[in-house]
Parts: C-alpha cells; structure tokens; sequence
C-alpha cells in the first residue's frame, strides 16, 4: 500500500491506512509502505523510492509463513505518486534497483496484482504538470529522463494484471493519465479493468465522496475475485 503525495511526502493517513483497513475488513492482509523519498539527500536519489518497493515486496514474500499469506497472491496498490510507484514495481519487476543484500533478495519482487487509483503515468509533455514529475526528474528533464520515468514506456506482457479508477474531473492528475495506461495495457495484451467516472476529483481516497466514485472499493473487490485474489 503506498500512498501518494508527489513524492514531497506521502499520504499515509488520508489514503493508505484507510485503504489498509479496508483491505482487513475483507480478509486481506496489507501493509503499508513509507518509502524514501528523491529530494531527501539519499545517495541514490529518486531510485530510492523503487529500492524500498522492490525490498518490501521481497520481505514480504519472505515472511509468507509467518504472516499466513500466499506468496504467489500478493499485490501492490498505489494512490497518485504512490500509484506510480505501484505501477513502476509491478512494470519493472525484471530489473533490480539495488545490489543484492541478503538471501531475501533471491525472492522475485513482481507483485502479482496491480491496483491504481488516479495515479502519475507519464513524465512527458503535455502530462508533465505535476509534482510528482519535478521531483523525479527535475524543472527541466530530457525527453529521455521522462520517458525513463514514465509507466507506459515498461508496460509489456507478461505484466501482472492492473485495476484503474480514475475521474474525469480530476484536476491535479489529469485524466489521460490512466488512458495512456488503459491504452498500452490494451495494446501489449495485459489484462485490465479501467473504470471512469465523471465526478470525483484527486484524492477521493476510500468514503471521501458522496459521488459514484465512492463505488470503486466494490468494484475492487469484485476485480480481486475475478482474478482468483479472493475467494
């Protein structure tokens, strides 16, 4: 579970631990990851971010036993930036951000699932007004640091399957974010479910709406039985 924030700081109370609970209620366990984040001074810099997702996936699938979970069921879900995030792990599953520290890091950090909410996509113009973009790649990035950074440009098969809920009316992420996703999933044949709704801006996080959006915890669950999450 990672929250978003623009990587300037992460939304922890409003989406992930929410979303956190929620996921319990159904039967899921789920842990919420505080990542790094790229202007904090680390010597990796926006690495980082990905270092932290690729460990905790491992970690988990590590400690299957002890936390009663199914290692070939583990999934990742994001909000915003931490959609990216989410989106970059499950896309970029087949690199290794960081040299291998222990006999943890011989596990596969692919998560088997995908759910993001309103996430940053592309770090490319005209997509490129966001926070998320200036603090990976800076004020003025090449084309090339911009397409390193953008989710669309990774999607392949073989990527696990992805949930996508967006709105219309967004006016911080816009819209074609997830369109540009929903449109190179579709073209690289990886299973996804994109669901639209007219009204629910950014942030709507889990019972923050009195819109349709508010729906879309349903929707998940109803996407995690179809593929075999739950049962």
């Amino acid at each position: 579970m990672a929250g978003g924030g623009g990587y300037t700081r992460i939304g922890i109370v409003k989406e992930a631990l929410p979303a956190a609970f929620w996921l319990a209620a159904q039967g899921i366990t789920a842990f919420v990851l505080t990542y790094r984040l790229p202007r904090e001074g680390w010597q990796d810099g926006p690495l980082v971010l990905l270092q932290d997702g690729q460990r905790a996936m491992r970690h988990i699938r590590a400690n299957a036993e002890r936390y009663r979970i199914d290692p070939n069921r583990i999934g990742v879900m994001g909000f915003s930036a931490g959609g990216h995030l989410c989106g970059m792990l499950a896309a970029r599953s087949d690199y290794r951000f960081y040299p291998q520290v222990d006999a943890i890091d011989d596990l596969s950090a692919r998560p088997d699932f995908a759910a993001l909410l309103y996430p940053v996509v592309s770090l490319g113009p005209p997509y490129d007004r966001t926070t998320t973009r200036r603090s990976l790649v800076g004020e003025t990035p090449t084309l090339e640091m911009s397409e390193m950074w953008s989710l669309q440009t990774y999607i392949k098969v073989g990527c696990p399957s992805i949930f996508l809920v967006q709105a219309d009316d967004d006016q911080v992420i816009s819209p074609e974010h997830s369109r540009v996703l929903d449109e190179a999933c579709r073209e690289a044949r990886v299973p996804v479910e994109y669901h639209r709704f007219a009204v629910g801006g950014h942030g709507f996080g889990i019972g923050q709406s009195d819109a349709p959006v508010a729906l879309w915890p349903r929707l998940c669950r109803l996407w995690l039985t179809s593929i075999s999450v739950m049962r």
